[in-house]
Protein backbone atom coordinates (compact mmCIF):
# COMPACT_ATOMS: atom_id res chain seq x y z
CA UNK A 1 0.00 0.00 0.00
CA UNK A 2 1.23 3.62 -0.85
CA UNK A 3 2.36 5.93 2.05
CA UNK A 4 0.02 8.09 1.56
CA UNK A 5 -3.20 5.64 0.77
CA UNK A 6 -1.60 4.16 4.05
CA UNK A 7 -3.27 6.86 6.66
CA UNK A 8 -5.90 7.88 4.38
CA UNK A 9 -7.74 4.75 3.92
CA UNK A 10 -10.99 6.69 4.83
CA UNK A 11 -13.11 4.31 2.51
CA UNK A 12 -15.87 4.06 4.89
CA UNK A 13 -18.61 6.43 3.59
CA UNK A 14 -19.76 6.90 7.86
CA UNK A 15 -17.07 7.32 9.33
CA UNK A 16 -15.73 9.87 6.55
CA UNK A 17 -19.15 11.67 6.80
CA UNK A 18 -18.22 11.93 11.38
CA UNK A 19 -14.60 13.18 9.94
CA UNK A 20 -15.12 15.24 7.64
CA UNK A 21 -18.49 14.88 4.87
CA UNK A 22 -20.34 17.62 7.23
CA UNK A 23 -17.64 20.17 6.49
CA UNK A 24 -17.34 19.55 3.10
CA UNK A 25 -21.03 20.09 2.80
CA UNK A 26 -20.70 23.48 4.28
CA UNK A 27 -17.31 24.11 1.55
CA UNK A 28 -19.53 23.08 -1.24
CA UNK A 29 -22.56 25.93 -1.59
CA UNK A 30 -19.56 28.46 -1.14
CA UNK A 31 -17.83 27.23 -3.66
CA UNK A 32 -20.56 26.49 -6.31
CA UNK A 33 -21.57 30.04 -5.80
CA UNK A 34 -18.08 31.24 -6.38
CA UNK A 35 -17.80 29.53 -9.14
CA UNK A 36 -21.42 30.77 -10.87
CA UNK A 37 -21.71 29.05 -13.68
CA UNK A 38 -24.93 28.85 -15.55
CA UNK A 39 -27.58 26.49 -15.76
CA UNK A 40 -28.19 23.17 -17.84
CA UNK A 41 -24.70 22.07 -18.29
CA UNK A 42 -23.05 18.45 -18.40
CA UNK A 43 -20.98 18.23 -15.08
CA UNK A 44 -18.82 15.75 -13.95
CA UNK A 45 -17.40 15.60 -10.01
CA UNK A 46 -13.95 14.18 -9.49
CA UNK A 47 -13.22 11.74 -6.51
CA UNK A 48 -17.05 12.39 -5.09
CA UNK A 49 -16.82 10.51 -1.67
CA UNK A 50 -20.09 10.72 -0.31
CA UNK A 51 -21.50 12.36 -2.59
CA UNK A 52 -21.32 16.35 -0.73
CA UNK A 53 -20.61 18.17 -3.68
CA UNK A 54 -22.65 16.37 -6.26
CA UNK A 55 -25.69 16.85 -3.96
CA UNK A 56 -25.04 20.50 -3.42
CA UNK A 57 -24.74 20.50 -7.66
CA UNK A 58 -27.78 19.29 -7.99
CA UNK A 59 -29.34 21.02 -5.66
CA UNK A 60 -28.28 24.60 -6.80
CA UNK A 61 -26.72 24.25 -10.33
CA UNK A 62 -29.90 22.43 -12.02
CA UNK A 63 -27.63 20.73 -14.46
CA UNK A 64 -28.40 18.90 -17.13
CA UNK A 65 -26.41 15.44 -16.27
CA UNK A 66 -23.97 14.60 -13.67
CA UNK A 67 -21.67 11.97 -13.57
CA UNK A 68 -19.69 11.23 -10.28
CA UNK A 69 -16.68 9.32 -9.96
CA UNK A 70 -14.60 7.57 -6.92
CA UNK A 71 -11.84 5.16 -6.45
CA UNK A 72 -13.81 3.79 -3.37
CA UNK A 73 -16.62 1.12 -3.56
CA UNK A 74 -17.98 2.46 -0.35
CA UNK A 75 -18.36 5.82 -1.24
CA UNK A 76 -20.04 5.13 -4.68
CA UNK A 77 -22.01 2.88 -3.00
CA UNK A 78 -22.79 5.75 -0.28
CA UNK A 79 -23.19 7.90 -3.00
CA UNK A 80 -25.55 6.30 -5.20
CA UNK A 81 -27.79 6.10 -2.08
CA UNK A 82 -27.57 9.40 -1.09
CA UNK A 83 -27.93 10.72 -4.87
CA UNK A 84 -31.44 9.62 -6.21
CA UNK A 85 -31.64 11.47 -9.26
CA UNK A 86 -32.27 10.17 -12.93
CA UNK A 87 -30.04 13.04 -13.90
CA UNK A 88 -26.90 11.29 -11.90
CA UNK A 89 -24.45 8.46 -12.80
CA UNK A 90 -22.25 7.18 -10.14
CA UNK A 91 -19.34 4.87 -10.95
CA UNK A 92 -15.77 4.07 -9.40
CA UNK A 93 -13.31 5.52 -11.82
CA UNK A 94 -9.55 7.08 -11.26
CA UNK A 95 -8.83 10.60 -11.40
CA UNK A 96 -5.69 9.99 -13.58
CA UNK A 97 -7.78 7.93 -16.03
CA UNK A 98 -11.20 9.56 -16.25
CA UNK A 99 -13.70 7.12 -17.62
CA UNK A 100 -15.68 9.94 -19.61
CA UNK A 101 -15.27 10.64 -23.03
CA UNK A 102 -13.15 13.77 -24.45
CA UNK A 103 -15.14 17.05 -24.96
CA UNK A 104 -17.80 15.51 -23.30
CA UNK A 105 -18.42 17.82 -19.94
CA UNK A 106 -19.02 22.26 -19.48
CA UNK A 107 -17.77 21.69 -15.85
CA UNK A 108 -15.32 19.88 -14.01
CA UNK A 109 -15.13 19.83 -10.29
CA UNK A 110 -12.94 18.22 -7.38
CA UNK A 111 -12.93 18.79 -3.87
CA UNK A 112 -10.83 17.90 -1.20
CA UNK A 113 -8.91 15.49 -3.53
CA UNK A 114 -6.60 16.76 -5.91
CA UNK A 115 -3.86 16.44 -3.03
CA UNK A 116 -4.56 12.72 -1.97
CA UNK A 117 -3.66 11.70 -6.11
CA UNK A 118 -0.62 10.50 -6.68
CA UNK A 119 0.02 11.98 -10.68
CA UNK A 120 -1.80 15.91 -9.84
CA UNK A 121 -0.71 16.81 -13.31
CA UNK A 122 -2.35 13.99 -14.60
CA UNK A 123 -5.78 14.44 -13.23
CA UNK A 124 -5.79 17.73 -13.91
CA UNK A 125 -4.98 16.72 -17.70
CA UNK A 126 -7.60 14.15 -17.63
CA UNK A 127 -10.06 17.11 -16.17
CA UNK A 128 -9.16 19.11 -19.24
CA UNK A 129 -9.32 16.53 -21.64
CA UNK A 130 -13.04 15.64 -21.18
CA UNK A 131 -14.10 19.59 -20.76
CA UNK A 132 -15.54 21.25 -23.44
CA UNK A 133 -14.61 24.14 -25.12
CA UNK A 134 -15.56 27.38 -22.50
CA UNK A 135 -15.81 24.84 -19.35
CA UNK A 136 -14.98 25.71 -16.36
CA UNK A 137 -12.33 23.26 -14.21
CA UNK A 138 -12.41 23.96 -10.81
CA UNK A 139 -11.25 22.45 -7.63
CA UNK A 140 -10.61 22.69 -3.85
CA UNK A 141 -8.42 21.59 -0.78
CA UNK A 142 -8.00 22.36 2.72
CA UNK A 143 -4.58 24.91 3.01
CA UNK A 144 -3.07 22.24 5.36
CA UNK A 145 0.34 24.37 5.15
CA UNK A 146 -1.25 27.43 6.29
CA UNK A 147 -3.10 25.81 9.30
CA UNK A 148 -6.59 26.28 7.53
CA UNK A 149 -8.06 22.94 8.78
CA UNK A 150 -7.58 24.22 12.34
CA UNK A 151 -8.99 21.13 14.06
CA UNK A 152 -6.82 19.06 12.34
CA UNK A 153 -3.90 21.38 12.88
CA UNK A 154 -4.59 21.28 16.54
CA UNK A 155 -4.43 17.91 16.62
CA UNK A 156 -1.09 16.95 14.92
CA UNK A 157 0.31 19.83 17.29
CA UNK A 158 -1.07 17.54 20.31
CA UNK A 159 0.54 14.50 19.09
CA UNK A 160 3.80 15.87 18.28
CA UNK A 161 4.04 17.13 21.39
CA UNK A 162 4.02 14.04 22.99
CA UNK A 163 5.94 11.62 20.25
CA UNK A 164 8.19 14.13 17.53
CA UNK A 165 8.14 11.41 15.07
CA UNK A 166 3.77 11.81 14.91
CA UNK A 167 4.81 15.40 13.45
CA UNK A 168 6.13 14.22 10.12
CA UNK A 169 2.53 12.50 9.35
CA UNK A 170 0.67 15.80 9.41
CA UNK A 171 -0.73 16.82 6.59
CA UNK A 172 1.08 20.51 6.24
CA UNK A 173 4.12 18.42 5.95
CA UNK A 174 2.57 15.79 3.23
CA UNK A 175 1.00 18.15 1.47
CA UNK A 176 2.73 21.26 0.76
CA UNK A 177 1.39 21.88 -2.56
CA UNK A 178 -1.95 22.95 -0.81
CA UNK A 179 -1.15 26.66 -0.73
CA UNK A 180 -2.44 29.68 -3.32
CA UNK A 181 0.36 29.73 -4.80
CA UNK A 182 1.45 25.88 -5.93
CA UNK A 183 -2.41 25.26 -7.11
CA UNK A 184 -2.22 28.40 -9.18
CA UNK A 185 1.02 27.28 -10.28
CA UNK A 186 -0.33 23.81 -10.82
CA UNK A 187 -3.27 24.64 -12.75
CA UNK A 188 -1.44 27.13 -14.95
CA UNK A 189 0.99 24.47 -15.86
CA UNK A 190 -2.14 22.24 -16.95
CA UNK A 191 -2.80 25.06 -19.80
CA UNK A 192 -5.97 25.87 -17.73
CA UNK A 193 -6.59 29.38 -19.34
CA UNK A 194 -7.78 32.60 -16.71
CA UNK A 195 -6.52 30.98 -13.37
CA UNK A 196 -8.20 32.57 -10.45
CA UNK A 197 -7.56 30.98 -6.37
CA UNK A 198 -10.20 32.66 -3.60
CA UNK A 199 -10.40 31.12 0.25
CA UNK A 200 -13.39 29.71 1.15
CA UNK A 201 -13.76 29.62 4.79
CA UNK A 202 -16.32 27.72 7.36
CA UNK A 203 -16.55 27.48 11.51
CA UNK A 204 -15.53 23.94 11.98
CA UNK A 205 -17.80 23.69 15.57
CA UNK A 206 -18.11 20.96 17.55
CA UNK A 207 -20.88 20.14 20.17
CA UNK A 208 -17.85 18.94 22.91
CA UNK A 209 -14.68 17.37 22.72
CA UNK A 210 -15.74 13.82 22.30
CA UNK A 211 -17.35 15.17 18.99
CA UNK A 212 -13.72 16.82 18.08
Amino acid sequence: MAEASRHDAWQAGDRYEAYMGRWSRQIAPRFLDWLAVPEGLDWLDVGCGTGALSATILARCKPRSLRAIDPSQDFVAAARAALQDTRVQVQVGDAQALPVDSASRDAIVTGLVLNFVPDQPKALAEMKRVARAGATVAFYVWDYPGGGLEFVHAFWIAAAALDPAADELSEDRRFPMCTPDALTALAAGAGLARVECAPIEVPTVFRDFEDY
